[in-house]
């Protein structure tokens, strides 16, 4: 099931990099407390909590958003200002642009 992004809670991204490619997930936390992480083969995951959903991504090498500097971006090869989560009308669109190719720095 898609997480209705309309509904009451919040939503944030994640990301994993491997070179200038980068690799989104989505984490959207409901109002209740369970949360949903849509990933980049257009998954839907449920977990019964932020801090389990967190956890998951975090095993998994993605790091939030929102918790990254222009450090930690230029470590990754990367400027805070090209790391711009995907959007699209609807998860069928935006599965397809989950995975970001960004060009060479120079």
């Amino acid at each position: 099931m898609a997480a209705d992004l309309h509904d009451e809670g919040s939503t944030c991204w994640w990301l994993a990099t491997l070179g200038r490619t980068i690799v989104w997930a989505r984490l959207h936390v409901r109002e209740a407390g369970t949360a949903e992480v849509f990933d980049s083969d257009g998954n839907t995951l449920p977990y019964d909590s932020e801090d389990s959903a967190r956890a998951a991504l975090m095993d998994a090498e993605f790091t939030a958003l929102d918790g990254m500097d222009e450090d930690d971006a230029d470590a990754r090869d990367f400027t805070l200002s090209e790391l711009v989560p995907p959007q699209a009308d609807d998860d069928g669109q935006l599965r397809e642009r989950m995975v970001q190719k960004l060009p060479p720095r120079r």
